[in-house]
């Protein structure tokens, strides 16, 4: 692999939709207002304090009768 040119970021930049409820976006952005912090920032902080929990969580694959809701 070639060394990073002049300019070029470690991280990729790509851009990438994402939805969120409107309760959850909006709870969202008043900590992004509070902390003075972009949404961007906020959510990728998010995930990075929460992504070993994230992924103690059993794969849809893994649990009979599974489905996308909290709702146990």
């Amino acid at each position: 692999m070639s060394a990073m040119r002049a300019g070029e970021s470690k991280t990729d930049k790509r851009k990438q939709s994402l939805y969120f409820p409107e309760s959850m976006l909006q709870e969202i952005k008043e900590e992004a207002a509070r902390l003075d912090r972009s949404l961007s920032w906020v959510v990728q902080r998010a995930w990075k304090i929460s992504r070993m929990e994230i992924k103690k969580l059993p794969s849809v694959n893994d649990v009979e009768g599974a489905d996308d809701d909290d709702n146990p």
